[in-house]
This record gives structure tokens, C-alpha cells and sequence, in this order.
């Protein structure tokens, strides 16, 4: 892993992008000793207005608390795509559901375009776990890039969910998981 990792989640309010950077965060700091701060920013509504979340993780000392240049965005509808896509990384990763994005954009990273939303509709049965779902997808770029394992990112998700939710919520991180190849 480089010295710093921006990891941003983008999306409506509602989708759970804030808890999501919470659980990354959290798995960075409890099960990966890394070193990780994380940030929001939402608008004044509770649900359907623009929210972004965002996590830095490193090795070292983080002396800036914001993603200047997201590594890897997961981004969840149009709005958000067109607002902050283009601050990805050369080179970085773009995870977008492809529920609610459906244009793309042209940016030098590696896009993928996923059925997150539908997939936590289909297989799940709950749009509810959507953020779950992302997480899964997010968990398998990172341990492709030797950053965090899966498994620490699915036991910081369980010691965060309500009891009772635990088997749900792991089986939409597996889901998630799933859909990268």
C-alpha cells in the first residue's frame, strides 16, 4: 500500500454511504492496524439528497482528513457520477451501480459498472443492505490491491450492524463480493 488510500462513497441520501465509510474505516483501523480517518458531507435532507462519505487509510501519519484524489470511488446514482467522478485518481478504480447510473463516464481509471442496488433488491430482498453490497465490491478491488482483506471488512460490518441483522448483512457483502470479477 501506497503511504495514503482515499477511498470515497458517493451517493443519495438513504444508501447508507456514511455507514459504509464508517465500517471501511473502523476494519482499516481494529483488524488491519492501519491508520484511518473518515468524513461526510450530506445535503439538508434526510433521504434522496447528495451525500458523500469518504475514508483515508495509511500505514503512516494522516495529515489531511479529506480525499483530495479518491483511489477508488463506489458511487451509487447520476448525480453523483457526474459531480465526483472526475476526481478519481489516474489510474484508480470507479465502482458504479448500474441501477441508477446509467451513463458512464470517460476517465482514465478502471470502471466498473454493477448491479448493486439490484442485487441487494433480488438477492437480499431489502434495498436496506445496499451499502453492504457495495462494501463487498469495494472489499474484493482491495484485496486485490493487497490494502485489506474481505474478512476484516465482514467482521467490522458484523460488529456494526443491529443484532439480529448479522446473517443478512453478511450475505449482501458476499453478493457484492461476487460481482467483481
Amino acid at each position: 500500500m501506497s503511504s495514503r488510500y482515499e477511498i470515497r462513497f458517493a451517493g443519495s441520501g438513504g444508501q447508507g454511504v456514511i455507514l459504509a465509510a464508517v465500517i471501511t474505516g473502523e476494519a482499516a483501523a481494529l483488524y488491519e492496524g492501519l491508520n484511518s480517518v473518515q468524513s461526510q458531507a450530506y445535503g439538508p435532507e434526510a433521504r434522496g439528497g447528495k451525500s458523500k462519505s469518504e475514508v483515508v487509510i495509511s500505514e503512516g501519519n494522516i495529515d489531511y482528513p479529506k480525499a483530495m484524489e479518491p483511489d477508488l470511488q463506489i458511487i451509487l446514482n447520476q448525480t453523483s457520477c457526474d459531480e465526483f467522478a472526475f476526481d478519481t485518481k489516474k489510474g484508480g478504480v470507479v465502482i458504479l451501480d448500474d441501477t441508477y447510473v446509467k451513463e458512464a463516464p470517460k476517465i482514465d481509471a478502471e470502471v466498473y459498472m454493477v448491479p448493486i442496488v439490484k442485487t441487494a433488491r433480488e438477492k437480499i430482498g431489502r434495498e436496506l443492505v445496499t451499502n453492504m453490497v457495495a462494501l463487498g465490491a469495494m472489499a474484493k478491488i482491495l484485496e486485490r490491491k493487497g490494502i485489506m482483506k474481505p474478512e476484516n471488512i465482514k467482521k467490522a460490518i458484523l460488529a456494526r450492524v443491529p443484532k439480529g441483522t448479522e446473517e443478512m448483512n453478511a450475505k449482501a457483502f458476499e453478493e457484492g463480493y461476487a460481482l467483481i470479477n
